[in-house]
Formats: C-alpha cells, structure tokens, sequence
C-alpha cells in the first residue's frame, strides 16, 4: 500500500527542483545579457583616451565642464 505522504515527498521535492532550476536559468540569462551590453561601455583595446571621453560625453556620463576638463588633461 503507498503511503501519501510518500507521494507529497516526491511531489514536492520535485516542485523545489523545478523553482530552483528555474531562479538559475533567470540568474544565467540576466548575467549574460548585461556582459554584451551592446551600448559599449567597456572599452575595447583600440579606443584612444580621447575617444573613450567623447563617448562617456555623448551618453549623457559626464558634463559639459567635465569633458572641457578632461580633454585638457588629455591635450596637455
């Protein structure tokens, strides 16, 4: 004869297993959508500095005083 509570246990261990599989498969996606990023925040090995700044410049990162400020370090 099968005990019932033998059917829950299983039942509901796989349930467990199934939510934690699930918050995994989430967590892994996530993870991997915000590492391309696709807006090009990291930069890459052939940006020059001044390159790197018009871009922070031109997505809002920094100022305009910031950038003056910036690209005169840079110039000099």
């Amino acid at each position: 004869m099968m005990d019932s509570s033998g059917g829950m246990f299983f039942g509901g261990s796989f349930m467990w297993i199934f939510w934690i599989l699930l918050i995994v498969i989430l967590v892994v996606v996530v993870k991997a959508m915000s590492n391309t990023g696709g807006s090009g925040s990291k930069p890459t090995q052939d940006e020059s500095p001044m390159e790197i700044l018009k871009k922070r410049y031109a997505r809002g990162e920094i100022d305009e005083e910031e950038f003056d400020r910036r690209r005169k370090e840079l110039e000099s």
